[in-house]
């Protein structure tokens, strides 16, 4: 007892010398509090600041439910941004409404080479579909973006062999190589080996999904150009039933002439061969005219495979070339005229020899 009353009495003998002292310095005496006070009493963050400090954010935001109207948006000094973060190009696109992204899982991969494909083999690349303009007819986006095409006849080894006429069958490619269609006709054994070069036939072009999108039919004609009537005609559609143009021949004594016509048989460009069309090591040019023949718009080329090749077979390599505005409908129309040219010209059945102009 005697020893508590004398703590008690140290104590406050120690808390009246500290009063003296604050009192002479001027402050105010210091007082413990045990932590549970401290933590009652502590103010809360962010409402205390110094005098003359300015919040960046209104405290209003800093108040929660009820009556909460949402966080602010973000200072220009936000320190979360990265400098080197990338931004948005200032030539960058926005997709169209209705962009559905990549497209569906499986689909291919635009501007990219697409292998096996049905219609040809295995291995070789597809040119990729471009997306369709709204005026074009639906398979011919491929031709909407090149100047130029190649056309590869295969060589069929029963030809080779015995003789005997089968169906021919072509691979249409970009100047890359890439393929755009593949073109297999589709005529009878009959009419094939009975007909010869003269035969009429259905030529139908599929593209890397192997549906048809281009059909070319040849009627029955005469192939004399003592007769100027009944001449050489092919018919193009685009898709299969929709006609889009026309190749007719024009009578000529000395010069293989075409016309190429569109949808209404309305005249819209001419086609003039040589007077020879036999060329040896070397291409023979067809020259795609204005009606006029006075302006040159682009040209169809049967090109030189070789003294083999072009001895023992009767497969051959042709080129188109055109200007890349040109209509869709007209480039659809010139692959019919190649066609027709090369049943025309350079196409041999049997014994039958290829011909060394419009005689």
């Amino acid at each position: 007892m005697i020893l508590c009353i004398g703590l008690s009495n140290q104590k406050q003998g120690f808390e009246e010398e500290k009063a003296q002292v604050c009192e002479q310095r001027g402050c105010r005496p210091f007082k413990i509090m045990d932590k549970q006070n401290s933590q009652m009493n502590a103010p809360h963050p962010g409402t205390n600041f110094p005098a003359g400090y300015h919040p960046q954010y209104p405290p209003a935001a800093f108040q929660g439910p009820p009556g909460h109207t949402g966080y602010p948006g973000l200072q220009a000094a936000y320190p979360g941004m990265l400098a080197s973060y990338p931004v948005p190009q200032a030539d960058y696109s926005v997709p169209p409404p209705g962009y559905s992204g990549a497209g569906p899982v499986g689909s291919p991969v635009q501007h990219q080479p697409v292998y096996n494909q049905p219609g040809g083999p295995a291995g070789l690349p597809w040119m990729p579909a471009p997306p369709p303009p709204s005026d074009c007819p639906p398979g011919l986006e491929y031709l909407t973006q090149i100047d130029q095409i190649l056309i590869h006849q295969q060589v069929e080894l029963l030809e080779v062999l015995i003789g005997f006429e089968t169906n021919n069958r072509y691979e249409i490619k970009n100047i890359l190589g890439q393929r755009i269609y593949f073109a297999v006709e589709d005529t009878d054994c009959c009419t094939r080996n009975c007909c010869g070069t003269n035969r009429p036939f259905t030529m139908r072009i599929l593209d890397l999904m192997g549906r048809e999108v281009i059909t070319l039919q040849r009627p029955l004609r005469c192939a004399s150009c003592c007769c100027p009537c009944c001449l050489q005609e092919i018919e193009v559609y685009a898709p299969p039933g929709v006609p889009v143009g026309y190749v007719i021949q024009n009578w000529h004594p000395c010069l293989p002439k075409l016309t190429i016509q569109n949808e209404r048989r309305e005249d819209v460009l001419k086609i003039i061969g040589p007077c020879l069309v036999c060329g040896c090591c070397a291409d023979v040019d067809f020259e795609i005219k204005s009606l006029d023949e006075e302006n040159l718009i682009g040209k169809i080329s049967k090109q030189w495979t070789g003294f083999v090749r072009e001895a023992f077979t009767d497969a051959d390599n042709f080129g188109i070339q055109f200007p890349l505005d040109l209509d869709v409908k007209m480039k659809a129309v010139m692959l019919g005229a190649c066609f027709l040219i090369d049943f025309m010209f350079f196409e041999s059945t049997g014994g039958q020899e290829q011909r060394a102009g419009v005689w």
